[in-house]
């Protein structure tokens, strides 16, 4: 079975996107589009321009970080906005979302056409909030596709039991199948915190009732630099070690580019720590992380992905993609072969589990 275990279907970006108010998408969106790494030009010309009109350098973190720039989603998967009567623009979705949309049948298309078989839907705020339209997804293509509900991080501490009932509603009633927490969104309100706190307790204690896997994204809390990032992984491993019977998922992989030394990946030892506990399993997707380093078909992180088998096993490793986001560089076909053709490293066994096998079992699913 090929398993994608990270894919996103999300409504239009024109809209609220399940916001009570447009306004906040729109903010949540220049945010997450100020810090990404494509490229931005003026339309007139083509010549590059920065993100300055965006985000306050000095606050990028936070959403009132943001600035007034008449940012807006335009089309052809662009986002748009404006400096002294110029337009700039970044293509952050690929150009084949013309509509600023990616609907479920968009994503199916594309699996029968790759030949993925089911694929698991993440969750992120600027893609769209509650749980109704990720539901609306699973509900139209049941044997093809699992969903993750989310709660909005920045609301659980004021009312955890909301915040359970939220998800829970999700699992038992909407036909969802796990949660997905996104510890960066805690600093967009403010909220510098650790997410394994006293605060957060209840919350959690409730979650890890449910037996759903939790899959966590992680990046830098304080700042983007390597200290950051390995603080986030000690929480993790404190969260792991008081649940440790929950099935749990660090998202994307562990935050590649700053392992990155000349043409290959060293992986300091510390950041194995949270691996100790055997229900931690790992994605990787290398391609939407290093697609602008390195080419097709990234031979480089072949050391790194063969220590990961030599590490923590193949039935902890989980092949995903983050379509439709990944054809900014790939083919969803490609993003198969990357393993299937040139990882001949790989035993049978090893192959299956990572394309897919370890998501099937994790999620309950017949392989």
């Amino acid at each position: 079975m090929i398993f994608d275990g990270h894919a996103y279907c999300f409504p239009s970006l024109r809209g609220s996107a399940g916001f009570s108010d447009p306004n906040q998408l729109r903010r949540h969106l220049q945010l997450a589009i100020s810090g990404n790494h494509q490229p931005v030009w003026r339309v007139r010309d083509g010549a590059i321009g920065d993100n300055e009109a965006l985000i306050d350098s000095a606050n990028s973190s936070e959403l009132s970080g943001v600035k007034n720039s008449d940012f807006h989603a335009a089309e052809n998967g662009r986002f748009e906005w404006t400096v002294n009567g110029e337009t700039y623009t970044k293509q952050y979705l690929p150009p084949q979302i013309n509509d600023m949309s990616y609907p479920p049948d968009r994503l199916v298309a594309e699996m029968d056409y790759a030949g993925v078989e089911k694929a698991l839907l993440h969750r992120t705020p600027y893609l769209g909030i509650g749980n109704d339209f990720i539901a609306s997804c699973v509900k139209r293509f049941p044997g093809r596709l699992m969903g993750l509900a989310h709660v909005e991080e920045w609301l659980i501490t004021a009312d955890p039991d909301k915040s359970v009932q939220k998800v829970e509603k999700a699992i038992l009633q909407q036909g969802l199948s796990g949660l997905q927490f996104l510890s960066p969104q805690l600093n967009l309100y403010g909220q510098t915190g650790t997410w394994d706190g006293d605060d957060f307790r209840p919350f959690w204690d409730r979650i890890s009732e449910l037996k759903i896997p939790v899959f966590f994204s992680l990046k830098g809390r304080v700042d983007p630099r390597l200290e950051s990032y390995i603080e986030e992984l000690k929480t993790l491993r404190r969260w792991v070690n008081r649940y440790p019977d929950v099935r749990v998922v660090l998202t994307h992989g562990l935050e590649w580019p700053h392992f990155i030394k000349k043409d290959k990946l060293v992986l300091p030892e510390e950041i194995w720590a949270p691996f100790e506990n055997p229900n931690l399993h790992l994605q990787m997707l290398f391609p939407i992380s290093l697609g602008t380093i390195w080419d097709y078909p990234m031979t480089q992180v072949h050391p790194t992905i063969l220590e990961c088998v030599e590490r923590l096993g193949a039935n902890r490793l989980m092949w995903g993609t983050d379509m439709p986001m990944i054809m900014r560089y790939w083919s969803y076909r490609q993003n198969i072969d990357f393993i299937r053709q040139y990882c001949n490293f790989l035993d049978a066994d090893q192959m299956d589990a990572i394309l897919g096998n370890t998501s099937a079992r994790l999620m309950g699913v017949q392989s």
